[in-house]
């Protein structure tokens, strides 16, 4: 036991980042990915620049879709759309009271 006695702030350092840091953000990325797989045809979405269109079509072979917009139809990554705000923006109006 006296053995791990110096290196035991590392460990416990370690282990306050990856609780903290770093699974968080893999469980974010994971959302993401899943998010991304779900998206179809028609869905509302936002880009991460703040590109607001619709969903035109899919590509699963290169993970691109078109979305078409007011001024026309334009070719994204899949992972440039934004889960969050596209994700507000398809939720259902918050009840007034």
């Amino acid at each position: 036991m006296e053995a791990l006695g110096p290196y035991f702030p590392f460990i416990a350092m370690f282990a306050v980042v990856y609780f903290f840091m770093i699974a968080p953000q893999m469980k974010r990325a994971k959302k993401e990915k899943k998010f991304a797989a779900e998206l179809k045809r028609g869905d509302k979405v936002i880009t991460k620049s703040g590109m607001h269109g619709k969903i035109f079509e899919l590509n699963d072979k290169n993970s691109s879709c078109i979305i078409e917009t007011p001024a026309g139809k334009i070719k994204f990554e899949r992972s440039a759309i934004s889960m969050e705000m596209s994700m507000k923006l398809n939720a259902p109006p918050a009840e007034k009271k």
